[in-house]
């Protein structure tokens, strides 16, 4: 079952983040707290969304997190996944299928063009089941982060 998150969710989409972190081989990365999470999600000017995958018994085994993008070459917005993960023992089931499914209903609802993410290189079998439901990597594009001393150093010159 796939559905859109609730506040009560953000100690498990705290949980699944940090999973997701040590699979990606950056625990440390990962330090957005509980209360951050709620704020960005549930807050009063939400800036992000989450879905939820459980299973039949109610357990969480999975999520999408995203937020809106704008193609100022289409005119109109997508969907920028954050972060997609589906716990091990779960995997095979059709939950991240169904997470995806999920927000591709959203982005043809609303007349967004795009689904968009990124997926590290190293990940052969993310990179497989992406592309068995017809995503394609966008060739020619390098993806370009500003974190920590060199963003505080950029913005201290502006």
């Amino acid at each position: 079952m796939i559905r859109t998150a609730t506040p009560d969710d953000v100690p498990a989409i705290h949980a699944l983040i940090r999973e997701l972190a040590a699979y990606e081989k950056a625990p440390d990365e990962a330090r957005a707290t509980p209360e951050q999470l709620n704020e960005a999600l549930f807050g009063a000017r939400p800036a992000a969304f989450a879905h939820i995958a459980e299973e039949d018994g109610g357990e969480v085994v999975g999520f999408a997190l995203w937020f809106l993008s704008f193609s100022t070459w289409r005119g109109v917005h997508g969907i920028y996944l954050e972060d997609l993960y589906v716990r091990p023992e779960a995997r095979g089931a059709g939950h991240g299928r169904a997470l995806l499914g999920e927000l591709a209903r959203i982005c043809v609802e609303r007349g967004y063009a795009r689904l968009e993410w990124s997926v590290l290189d190293w990940n052969r079998p993310a990179i497989g089941f992406y592309a068995s439901l017809g995503a394609r990597p966008q060739e020619g594009w390098t993806v370009y982060r500003l974190t920590d001393g060199a963003l505080a150093e950029l913005g201290r010159r502006a």
